[in-house]
C-alpha cells in the first residue's frame, strides 16, 4: 500500500474569484465587522442592565439587581467585553480601520437593549437568543474561509463562537422562548443583526 498523500494546508482567500476583495481585504472585512458586533453586543447588555438595574422586582431595595437573570446578563457582558477587547487590539495590530457605522451601532445597540428589557427579563434573553444565533452563522461562517496561515485568528473565532452558544443557552435556559411574541421579536432582531453584519463589513 503506497503512503497516504498529506493534505495540502488551506490558505485564506484561496477561493477568491475574480472582483472579490483581496486576501487583505477580506480578513480586514472580517476583523472590522467582528468589532462592530462585539461592540454592539456589549451596548445592548448595558442598555439592558440600564433598565433592569432600576426595574421594580424582588432583590434587595426593591430592585431586580438580584435576580439570576439580572446576573447572567451581567456575566455575559463582562464576556462580550473580554471579547471586544481582543478585537480592539486587532484593529492596532492589522491596521484595520473600525466601520463608521460606530456612533450608530453605539446608540443602536443601547436602544435596543434597553427596549427588549422594558419589556421584561424573558424578552430580554429572547434578544439574546436572536443574536446570538446570527452571531454562530457568522463567526462558523468565517471560520470556514480562514485558512492554515491565519490558524491563530480562526482559533479565536471559533472560542468566541463557543461563548455566543453558551450565551444562547443560558438565554434560553432563563426562559427566553416564553418572552411575549418570541417569534416576531426575535425575527425581527436577526434581521436587524443580520443588516448590521452586512453593512458593518462593507462600510
Amino acid at each position: 500500500m503506497g503512503a497516504k498523500k498529506k493534505a495540502r494546508p488551506k490558505r485564506t482567500g484561496e477561493d477568491l474569484l475574480p472582483g472579490d476583495p483581496s486576501r487583505e481585504e477580506l480578513i480586514a472585512r472580517m476583523i472590522r465587522v467582528d468589532h462592530a458586533g462585539e461592540y454592539g453586543a456589549v451596548r445592548i447588555y448595558e442598555g439592558q442592565l440600564a433598565v433592569l438595574n432600576r426595574k421594580p422586582g424582588p432583590g434587595r431595595y426593591g430592585t431586580m439587581r438580584g435576580t439570576p437573570a439580572v446576573a447572567a446578563i451581567k456575566e455575559m457582558a463582562e464576556q462580550e467585553q473580554r471579547h471586544l477587547d481582543a478585537f480592539d487590539q486587532l484593529l492596532v495590530e492589522r491596521r484595520v480601520r473600525p466601520t463608521v457605522l460606530s456612533p450608530i451601532w453605539h446608540a443602536a445597540g443601547y436602544a435596543l437593549g434597553a427596549a427588549t428589557a422594558m419589556l421584561g427579563e424573558r424578552a430580554a434573553m429572547a434578544c439574546t437568543v436572536a443574536v446570538e444565533e446570527v452571531i454562530d452563522e457568522h463567526y462558523a461562517a468565517q471560520a470556514e474561509r480562514l485558512g492554515d496561515d491565519e490558524a491563530e485568528l480562526r482559533a479565536m473565532i471559533e472560542e468566541f463562537r463557543a461563548d455566543e452558544g453558551a450565551h444562547r443557552d443560558t438565554a434560553i435556559a432563563h426562559e427566553a422562548e416564553a418572552a411575549p411574541a418570541y417569534p416576531l421579536l426575535t425575527a425581527a432582531v436577526k434581521t436587524g443583526s443580520r443588516l448590521a453584519i452586512w453593512l458593518s463589513t462593507r462600510v
